[in-house]
């Protein structure tokens, strides 16, 4: 997931970051490239104890939007890029069946982004989640399901499969 972040100096310090869509979440350091990967580390580590404590991550906001905000005035914005698919879950092998034509726009994808083509799909599932699910982020984005949800643990419903749907 792509996170607008807000880079501000002050003479006599270090660069100070702040990640405006997770509140709390903040980190410092000596030149622009350094900032920028702490802040990549500390959203990774936020988020990690979001989704140990069952928590929803919170729904971003637009650049522009946090833009508007005089809190962050005089500050510089960037994006940090931070790979949410691989915190706090154990991985799991499946089986999927894609179009050939879908699979190579998917491993294009994926090189391009410099993600495996399991890690860019994780995202893409988890960002159509996050956009579909109108603000109620307790189940999907969590490692502890909302049992109010269809896909919540507990609630599977099996659906009686018909002849050539892939796994």
């Amino acid at each position: 997931m792509r996170f607008p972040i807000v880079v501000h100096k002050d003479a006599d310090s270090g660069y100070g970051v702040t990640v405006p869509d997770l509140p709390g979440c903040f980190s410092a350091g000596d030149t622009l490239d350094e900032v920028i990967e702490s802040a990549r580390e500390a959203i990774a580590c936020h988020i990690e104890g979001l989704l140990m404590d069952g928590e929803p991550v919170p729904a971003r906001t637009s650049l522009e939007a946090h833009q508007g905000n005089d809190d962050y005035r005089g500050g510089v914005w960037a994006i940090a890029d931070v790979d949410i698919s691989k915190l706090s879950s154990k991985t799991k092998r499946i089986n999927i069946t894609l179009p050939e034509r879908v699979l190579a726009i998917v491993d294009r994808a994926a090189a391009r982004e410099g993600q495996s083509r399991s890690g860019l799909l994780a995202c893409a599932a988890l960002s159509y989640l996050q956009r579909q699910s109108d603000g109620d982020l307790s189940g999907p984005l969590t490692d502890r399901p909302d049992s109010s949800h269809a896909y919540g643990a507990g609630s599977a419903q099996q659906t009686p499969r018909r002849r050539g749907d892939g796994e």
